[in-house]
């Protein structure tokens, strides 16, 4: 009769003893056990990086800042943005992204790694993204609104002949000489504050009065892409940023373009930009510009 050796130790594929009759001596191969990698990669390498820019370039950047570098001195802001954000948003932005490649965890789970009694920093960055979402997802669901409202042959926020129109709409571009009052307002103002968020209704912040359903669906619509967007991970969110991170510099493109042709559109970007150095002094720009940068390092 004959009969086989014990198997072999882990990592050891050597027989046991010389060869001797009556004995298998064939070695048993010991099976590899190698842990498998279960988080979805990204498909491309250029999805991850459009995904960065994404990120980093959002609507804060477009929307946000222009108003912000007006309302703080103008070209003097450019002076505490590009310091902040060379000694601030930089730095925080490549190190999130550093550990995350390194750790490949979530935001909150990452923390179990580097020092678990930080795990409410993990907490916090969630929350945030959320309150963020809230209300730019908000204000791009105006932007819905306002384009199926473009549709129409007239543009409803250029007259002042529509149902939500008061007495005191005032349309100064179709007229030579206008008086304008402390009670005066433009179509394009009666239009938002009036129809879109119909605030005329609300007598104040205790009563925030119906539901606008236009909005509810437009609110709704974009929260659907975003669910679609992010359904399967790496592999859908991929494929959606080519559009996301790329489009809004073709559009900012198409504006600088349009904006620069207009009359008097240099003496704009001139006043625009004027530098007003004493506003470097006062603490309101430092309250603007700190949260702008760390925001978008978020």
């Amino acid at each position: 009769m004959t009969r086989q050796d014990s198997a072999a130790p882990a990592g050891s594929l050597s027989t046991q003893g010389p060869s001797n009759a009556g004995y298998n001596t064939n070695p048993v191969p010991v099976p590899v056990i190698t842990q498998t990698d279960t988080r979805d990669k990204w498909s491309k390498k250029m999805d991850f990086l459009l995904s960065v820019i994404g990120f980093a370039v959002d609507l804060g950047n477009v929307w946000r800042f222009p108003y912000i570098c007006y309302q703080n001195g103008g070209g003097a802001f450019l002076i505490p943005y590009i310091v902040m954000a060379i000694f601030g948003g930089v730095p925080l932005f490549y190190m999130e992204l550093a550990l995350g490649q390194f750790h490949r965890t979530g935001a909150i789970s990452i923390w179990k790694h580097i020092c678990p009694i930080f795990k409410g920093i993990g907490y916090a960055i969630c929350v945030i993204s959320l309150y963020v979402s809230f209300y730019y997802n908000t204000i791009i669901a105006w932007a819905l609104f306002y384009f199926y409202s473009s549709f129409a042959s007239v543009l409803p926020w250029t007259n002042c002949d529509n149902a939500w129109n008061t007495e005191n709409c005032t349309n100064y571009f179709l007229k030579d000489n206008v008086t304008w009052n402390n009670y005066s307002r433009s179509p394009a103002e009666e239009f938002y504050t009036r129809n879109v968020l119909e605030i005329h209704k609300s007598d104040g912040l205790h009563n925030v009065g119906g539901v606008r359903w236009q909005l509810m669906l437009c609110l709704f619509l974009i929260f659907t892409i975003v669910y679609f967007s992010l359904w399967k991970g790496v592999k859908t969110s991929g494929k959606v940023v080519w559009v996301t991170a790329t489009l809004p510099y073709v559009v900012l493109f198409i504006l600088l373009i349009r904006g620069a042709t207009l009359p008097g559109a240099w003496k704009g970007v001139v006043f625009y930009l004027q530098p007003k150095w004493e506003k470097l002094f006062e603490t309101s720009v430092s309250y603007e510009k700190i949260p702008h940068d760390h925001i978008n390092s978020i």
